[in-house]
């Protein structure tokens, strides 16, 4: 627990910073705005083309890895969508413990498996993002407009393709792919700049993570806040861990995907719950406070669930 508790404390600490960053107005809240949109158009992107492009991980162990990580999602799903309904939660509420039980921040699952497992984890965490994001994206969607607007099929298909097709995370996912499978190798000078650009990714969307979070927004009632920290934190990585050990996943695979599922919800949350009509302050709460609690949880997580991957 110790070694991976000095392997997380970095990334904290970087996210920490950010937080005193934005706090203290340097350089300036313009800034962080603007770095959003550098890392969500520009960074990450690169980060995943240069890494799914050249992914070496095969393909019958690919299918293993996504049922057990989209099994975790399912599970989690299930379990805020029945919690939620027997507590009576109002659909607002009840979408924001959606989305804080299921949705990820791969940007902290990203720096976890790199910094615990090196080149080689962050190669194979980079492969959840790319199973979770356009899975993550339709599914809520899907279900906060139903929830929040009532049932409308058609609007909503041409909604959700809509955004598929905008967004630079699946627009680079699916480049990285057909690279991978038409090419295999390295392309000359596409490669060299994904790759100077996505090194950048995560320390600088770190940074983000903190100058983002809103401690005075933590003033929400205290069940929904259990509710998504249970889904999230408890639920999903072990839901993964159980359909990971049923499948035969490769131990060192599994261990990744572990690790990537004790990760807080993604702050991409609250712009979705603020744009689509539901509980924003509650969704700023639910990521804040599971943001601030994973520098405990996600160490005693991993100390408890890694021992027993065989």
């Amino acid at each position: 627990m110790l070694s991976t508790l000095t392997s997380i404390l970095p990334i904290f600490l970087i996210i920490a910073l950010g937080l005193a960053l934005r706090k203290g107005g340097i350089p300036s809240t313009d800034f962080w705005n603007l770095n959003d949109k550098l890392v969500y158009w520009v960074l990450m992107p690169c980060l995943l083309f240069s890494k799914i492009s050249l992914s070496p991980l095969d393909k019958s162990a690919l299918g293993l890895y996504s049922v057990a990580i989209l099994g975790g999602f399912a599970v989690a799903l299930l379990f805020a969508l029945l919690s939620a309904r027997l507590m009576g939660f109002a659909p607002p509420q009840a979408t924001s413990i959606l989305q804080g039980s299921a949705r990820h921040n791969s940007f902290i699952g990203l720096a976890l498996a790199a910094n615990l497992y090196g080149p080689a984890g962050l190669d194979i965490a980079i492969l959840a993002t790319a199973i979770l994001v356009p899975t993550t994206n339709i599914v809520m969607v899907v279900l906060m407009v139903g929830a929040l607007k009532g049932d409308r099929t058609n609007s909503l298909a041409v909604a959700i393709l809509r955004e598929l097709a905008r967004n630079p995370y699946v627009i680079s996912i699916f480049l990285a792919v057909c690279a991978n499978q038409l090419i295999g190798d390295r392309i000359a000078v596409v490669h060299d700049v994904t790759d100077v650009l996505g090194a950048g990714a995560l320390p600088i969307t770190l940074l983000a993570v903190g100058a983002n979070l809103r401690v005075r927004a933590m003033a929400a009632s205290a069940l929904p806040l259990i509710l998504a920290f249970t889904g999230k934190m408890i639920v999903f990585p072990l839901a993964v861990l159980v359909i990971g050990l049923l499948v035969g996943l490769p131990r060192e695979v599994l261990q990744i995907a572990v690790v990537y599922s004790v990760v807080p919800t993604g702050a991409s949350s609250y712009t979705l719950a603020k744009h689509l009509g539901g509980d924003a302050p509650l969704m700023a709460a639910i990521v804040t406070l599971q943001t601030l609690i994973a520098a405990v949880s996600i160490p005693v997580s991993l100390a408890l669930l890694l021992p027993l991957i065989p």
